[in-house]
């Protein structure tokens, strides 16, 4: 799956609509190692609470950040869709 949606690191999260479309990837939350926030999921929360009553997501998404993905040589996702 991760090569499948061209995840880059751990975690990568997505959220999908009843119709089957992306409509989230992005952080868990703004909590970082040794920043102070708690971890709170409250970033995917609001997704999934948006998802769940049909309203639509803000189109700035705050991307993961997280241990990078290492792909095997030649495993690699085709990042360019070619």
């Amino acid at each position: 799956m991760a090569k499948a949606y061209h995840a880059a690191c751990t975690p990568d999260i997505y959220v999908f609509d009843a119709e089957r479309r992306l409509v989230y990837r992005g952080q868990f939350d703004d909590s970082r190692p040794g920043n102070g926030k708690p971890v709170t999921g409250g970033d995917l929360r609001r997704a999934l609470d948006l998802v769940l009553v049909g309203k639509p997501l803000s189109e700035e998404q705050i991307p993961s950040i997280g241990c990078n993905i290492k792909w095997k040589p030649g495993n690699e996702p085709d990042y360019f869709g070619t």
